[in-house]
């Protein structure tokens, strides 16, 4: 299939790029790696004006440990977060879930915060984004604004994002002493959707478990220290919360099981890892 037609800009500066948003709002789209959107484009599901093309935007391509958190810029690939030397000690949750996604050709094309942008609730990184309580950068040409990530994600490929705002980068909470991550996640085939993915963060004064793929968008709940039958009823609680709906790749009683046996087990090595 073809894509609709459309005027294209390949922006020199964030400053031209915003400028493009402003003037053409809803009208407009940014393309980074272009993993999501182009086969949007293709499958005419959008059907932009302009496509405004950052992958020459070199200030936007860092990866920075600032302070307690690290920051990811809006053109860093999935692959170049991957191979990050700090990932594993840094982002422990990071490290597990990105070699998930998808295969290593998306990877190298599709950028971190395309796919914060993008999304789509059976996405891994904005489930980790949920998790880690991390947080969305946001620019136009008026302010600049941050977002947490659970305000950010509104539902199925729709977040708070203004038509005028671009994503500059998003911070990932560094791992905290004390603290154990771990990921889990149920697809047909690796580096298909997840049918459930599960994040869990543990420590001795409680837990903290996100879950991707269920609901329109990725969730988490808080909870005290649990193990055996009182972590079974909250995660069986936790899974009912999410409201899953059938369709044609699972049942939403078969989604609500694999919540509970991947929840325990994320949580079972979380607790495990702490340090």
């Amino acid at each position: 299939m073809k894509p609709p037609a459309f005027d294209y800009v390949r922006a020199e500066s964030v400053e031209e790029t915003l400028a493009a948003l402003a003037e053409e709002g809803d009208e407009a789209r940014i393309l980074a790696g272009g993993q999501s959107l182009v086969p949007m484009l293709n499958y005419r599901l959008v059907a932009p004006k302009l496509l405004v093309d950052i992958g020459n935007l070199g200030d936007l391509a860092a990866i920075e440990a600032d302070g307690a958190a690290v920051r990811v810029g809006a053109t860093v690939t999935q692959a170049q977060f991957l191979a990050w030397p700090g990932l594993a000690e840094s982002l422990p949750l990071l490290a597990q879930a990105l070699p998930d996604i998808g295969h290593y050709q998306i990877r190298l094309r599709g950028t971190v915060c395309g796919s914060i942008a993008h999304a789509d609730p059976s996405a891994e990184l904005p489930l980790c984004l949920v998790a880690l309580s991390g947080t969305i950068m946001l620019r136009s040409r008026r302010e600049a604004r941050d977002v947490a990530a659970d305000a950010f994600f509104s539902g199925a490929l729709s977040t708070t994002r203004a038509p005028e705002e671009m994503i500059v980068a998003v911070r990932f909470p560094k791992r905290r002493s004390g603290c154990g991550y771990a990921f889990r996640e149920f697809a047909m085939r690796r580096g298909d959707f997840a049918l459930v993915a599960v994040a869990a963060i543990a420590s001795d004064d409680g837990m903290r478990i996100a879950v991707g793929g269920v609901g329109d968008r990725p969730r988490a709940c808080d909870l005290p220290p649990l193990a055996d039958a009182a972590l079974a009823d909250a995660l069986n609680a936790f899974a009912w919360e999410l409201e899953a709906t059938d369709d044609h790749f699972a049942t939403a009683a078969y989604r609500r099981g694999l919540v509970r046996s991947l929840g325990r087990q994320a949580v079972a090595e979380a607790m495990r890892c702490r340090g």
